[in-house]
C-alpha cells in the first residue's frame, strides 16, 4: 500500500501492453462499483481508438470509464496535467461511493500521480531553442550522447529514442546544472490517498505472440484508416500523437515505403520493444501491493478478486 493507511483507496492496475490491464478492471468493476480511469499517456487522445486499444462500448457500459480519448491530438498532453485530471475524477469517483480503477501502462504517469511532481524551473528560451535545433540537426541519439554525459543516472531511466523526454532533462540539466530526477525526487504525494498498486506482468515469451496478434488485429480493424486520417490532419510531427506506437510505422506503409506486411512488421517489433521497456520500468518502479508475472486470465482472475475483497 502507498499512501496514508487510512486513505482513501485508489486501486492501480499497471503493467506492459498486451498484459491484459484492462480485461482485469473490467473484471472488477463487474465485481464492485467503480470507476475505470485512464494512465495510458495515449488513450487520452480522441485520434487514435483503434491503435491504442481504447476500451469499446461495450466495455466502456459496463462501467464508469473516464480520461479515454477526452483531447484532441493536437493538444499535447503531459504528466502533470494527466495528473490534475485523474485527481479529479478520483475525487468524483469517491464522491459517488465507487472504487476508483487506475489502468494503464504509462509508468511515469502513475508515478507522478502516486509520488507527486515537483515543479520544474523556467528553461530559457535560448536553451530550449538551441535544443531544439540540436535534435531537427542531429537527432535524439546525439542528445541522449550529450545527456549521459552530463546525467548519466538520467540517461539510463530514458530511452535513446524518447526526443520529447531527452530534449526536457537535456533541457533542465543545462539551465539549472541539476538532474531533471532531483526535480522529480522532491514531489508531494497526495494527502488523504492510499494506493495499492497491481502488477500485471507477463514474461516476454507469453507476451510476444499476443503483440503479435493483437497488432495484425488492429490493422484489420481499420487502424491504417485510422493514421491515414491522422496524417491528412498537417498536425506538428514531434506532437506526442504523432510518435505513438504504430503510427509511423504504419505512416511509412501509406507514403508507400513498404507493403502492408512489411509495416506490420515493423509494428510489432516496434510494439515489442515498447513492451520491453514497459516489463523493465514496472519491475523496478512503484512499490507493489502484488505482483502476478503473468497475463490476466481467468487463472488468476479469482486470486486477484480475493486479493482486492481482502484489501480494499
Amino acid at each position: 500500500m502507498v499512501g496514508a493507511a487510512a486513505g482513501r483507496k485508489v486501486l492501480v492496475v499497471a503493467g506492459p501492453t498486451a498484459s491484459g490491464k484492462s480485461a482485469a478492471a473490467l473484471a472488477i468493476a463487474h465485481e464492485r462499483p467503480a470507476t475505470v480511469i485512464n494512465a495510458d499517456a495515449l488513450q487520452v487522445y480522441r485520434d487514435l481508438a483503434i491503435l491504442t486499444a481504447r476500451p469499446s462500448e461495450a466495455e466502456s457500459g459496463a462501467a464508469p470509464h473516464r480520461l479515454y480519448g477526452v483531447l484532441d491530438g493536437a493538444d499535447p498532453c503531459s504528466a502533470g496535467r494527466w495528473r490534475d485530471m485523474a485527481l479529479a475524477e478520483i475525487a468524483a469517483a469517491h464522491d459517488s461511493g465507487r472504487l476508483p480503477v487506475l489502468v494503464g501502462g504509462t509508468g511515469m504517469y502513475l508515478k507522478a500521480l502516486i509520488e507527486g511532481i515537483a515543479p520544474t524551473p523556467e528553461v530559457p528560451d535560448a536553451i530550449r531553442a538551441d535544443v531544439r535545433a540540436r535534435l531537427a540537426r542531429d537527432g535524439v541519439a546525439a542528445l541522449h550522447a550529450e545527456l549521459a554525459a552530463l546525467d548519466p543516472a538520467m540517461a539510463a531511466r530514458l530511452g535513446p529514442a524518447d526526443a520529447q523526454r531527452v530534449s526536457r532533462a537535456l533541457e533542465v540539466r543545462r539551465a539549472t546544472g541539476r538532474s531533471l530526477a532531483a526535480f522529480q525526487a522532491q514531489g508531494t504525494p497526495p494527502p488523504g490517498l492510499a494506493f495499492m498498486v497491481l502488477k500485471l506482468i507477463p514474461p516476454a515469451e507469453i507476451a510476444r505472440p499476443v503483440i503479435a496478434a493483437r497488432c495484425a488485429a488492429m490493422i484489420e480493424a481499420g487502424a491504417l484508416g485510422e493514421v491515414r486520417a491522422l496524417l491528412a490532419r498537417g498536425l506538428d510531427p514531434a506532437l506526442p500523437v504523432m510518435k505513438a506506437v504504430g503510427v509511423p510505422e504504419l505512416a511509412a506503409h501509406l507514403r508507400g515505403e513498404c507493403d502492408r506486411q512489411g509495416a506490420l512488421a515493423r509494428f510489432v517489433v516496434a510494439t515489442q520493444r515498447y513492451a520491453k521497456r514497459q516489463r523493465t520500468f514496472f519491475r523496478h518502479q512503484l512499490p507493489a501491493a502484488r505482483q502476478w508475472d503473468a497475463q490476466y486470465s481467468e487463472r488468476i482472475a479469482g486470486e486477484i478478486g480475493s486479493f482486492i475483497r481482502l484489501t480494499c
